[in-house]
């Protein structure tokens, strides 16, 4: 059964009163051609690439119409030079991390070199349907953000068929167009070269694995300490002109090691344990995985954030204040627990509050105090949390029967002060998650590798400092903000300039320097994300520009 976009291509074609008759034996080879592409996409021949799209088919169909369908890739004697290059670049395409039979080279490359005038327009059509697809997977991402999890809140840039068709056939030179379709973000161009470096290795064998063994201190004697030291060299931590040979746990080789736990986020005390070791241990193809993965997500991001804004990476649990292109404040950040993920997504902060009051979730309310307040009526008075009924108006907690419940039917609110949960200062965001930056009294967490504890918000460290750089712009001074802290008195700071906030989930990046580091996927979300680069669908098709 025809699809509707088949029947609207229908009538098309008779509203443009375009012939469907038969091409005249002396009709010349270019029309020839194109008079077949245009019965391959009327007839919506769906094994010529991915036409059986109905958006897509329209689209394409109407800028062919235009054109008289007039190829753009070849000729009536086999292929453009700009069919040649989209063939060279898309042969090149898994430097991307992205797959070479997703876009049908092996049928491309079956039909170059056959001059008959339906192989033509077939070549044709494959091309234009694999240029669509690796030009609109360049520029948004091959799979939709929610595809992977339902709280990626990523909006990804759009660009529709005919859009992009318009473009390549005006280039003079298909590359340098190719090239402003990949996000703009230098980041992106280093995990290219990054993953081309990685292949290179795992070709030549990978890296040798490191032996079980107790924890290696520096100082000590390890016999495994010359396989080590040839980790250390594959992975560029160790420069191959120092390394030692002897058994000892030296110095150069305690340096080397810092430098890659530092990489891989750990606590660089050059000691040798069960974290470092499996970190170490990660092979070469997972490590090639994680770059594919994050080049993904890159181009979700599309391009890099330009002006002030703050910058948050859930699986480094740590934020950036970046000015004009410039770090200017790093922090450790606390994340959601694998169980209450922080979100992905991007929004304005407008306003901080200092010495906040917090309302408590009805969730924790009633899944963690409603408990604790039946085995003991006092113990939200020592959190210096009061009970307020639907009024607002104080209730004892000494006068309800909690053990009689089964929800909690009041509001709670914890009073400012050091013991309230989001600290002395918070940093809002307004979002559907309901997800904000703040304090915590919890301060030993910081210390933490690992900082995965919270209930999907995220506490920072050294708030003070955060908002000294936040409010540097509107004049305030860490003396100011100190003095308005000790009064105790809550206090909203509306921001004259709203500030970017984006929050990220990237487990591998490269440094201006060229280091890569790579983090835990605390989320579970890299496999995810790789097996829907192989087997997932893609967007639903756009018009839009």
């Amino acid at each position: 059964m025809r699809s509707y976009a088949h029947c609207l291509l229908f009538a098309l074609v008779l509203a443009a009163g375009i012939s469907l008759a038969k091409v005249p034996a002396h009709a010349a080879g270019n029309e020839i051609v194109g008079k077949t592409i245009e019965t391959i996409i009327i007839n919506g021949e769906s094994n010529i690439g991915s036409l059986d799209d109905d958006d897509r088919l329209i689209q394409v169909f109407t800028y062919y119409s235009d054109r008289s369908f007039k190829p753009i890739w070849v000729r009536d004697n086999g292929m453009k030079t700009k069919g040649r290059m989209l063939l060279d670049f898309l042969g090149n395409i898994e430097n991307h991390g992205l797959r070479e039979f997703t876009y049908r080279l092996a049928d491309i490359r079956a039909l170059v070199g056959d001059p008959h005038p339906r192989a033509l327009a077939e070549l044709e059509m494959l091309l234009t349907s694999a240029f669509i697809d690796m030009a609109r997977d360049l520029t948004r991402g091959r799979v939709a953000p929610k595809d992977v999890t339902r709280d990626n809140d990523i909006k990804v840039r759009e660009l529709g068929a005919a859009y992009l068709l318009d473009g390549a056939e005006k280039a003079e030179n298909l590359l340098p167009y190719i090239q402003t379709l990949m996000p703009e973000d230098k980041r992106y161009h280093r995990l290219v070269a990054k993953l081309k470096e990685y292949r290179a290795i795992a070709a030549a064998g990978g890296w040798t694995s490191i032996p079980p063994g107790s924890a290696l201190k520096p100082g000590k004697q390890d016999v495994r300490l010359p396989v080590l030291r040839e980790f250390l060299t594959a992975t560029g931590d160790m420069d191959p002109a120092t390394r030692p040979v002897d058994d000892a746990y030296d110095e150069v080789t305690v340096a080397a090691v810092k430098k890659f736990q530092r990489r891989h986020g750990l606590t660089d005390d050059g000691v040798i344990g069960p974290t470092t070791l499996k970190q170490m241990n990660v092979p070469t193809a997972r490590r090639i995985r994680q770059l594919e993965v994050n080049l993904e997500r890159r181009r979700w991001l599309d391009r890099e954030p330009g002006g002030f804004y703050v910058f948050a990476n859930l699986a480094d649990q740590e934020l950036k204040v970046v000015d004009n292109g410039k770090t200017v404040h790093t922090a450790r950040i606390v994340v959601g627990k694998t169980y209450h993920k922080t979100p992905v997504f991007t929004e304005e902060m407008t306003y901080l509050v200092i010495n906040p009051y917090w309302n408590v979730p009805s969730s924790i309310a009633n899944k963690e105090y409603l408990p604790k307040l039946k085995r003991d009526a006092g113990y939200l008075q020592r959190q210096g949390i009061r009970v307020l009924d639907k009024s607002g108006k104080v209730v004892n907690p000494y006068s309800v029967n909690w053990a009689g419940m089964s929800r909690m039917p009041y509001r709670l609110r914890q009073d400012t002060g050091d013991k309230n949960a989001l600290g002395r200062i918070k940093f809002m965001f307004p979002n559907k998650y309901n997800v904000y930056i703040h304090d915590t009294p919890s301060k030993s967490l910081f210390k933490k590798d690992l900082r995965v504890f919270s209930h999907g918000c995220m506490r920072v460290q050294d708030p003070t400092k955060l908002a000294e750089v936040i409010l540097g712009k509107q004049n305030w001074t860490m003396n100011k903000i100190d003095n308005q802290i000790a009064s105790g008195k809550r206090r909203i700071v509306k921001l004259k300039q709203k500030v970017p906030v984006y929050v990220t989930y990237i487990t591998a990046w490269v440094n201006k320097d060229g280091s890569t580091n790579f983090r835990r996927d605390i989320y579970g979300r890299d496999e995810r994300l790789a097996e829907h680069l192989l087997t997932g669908g893609r967007f639903a098709e756009a018009d839009n520009h």
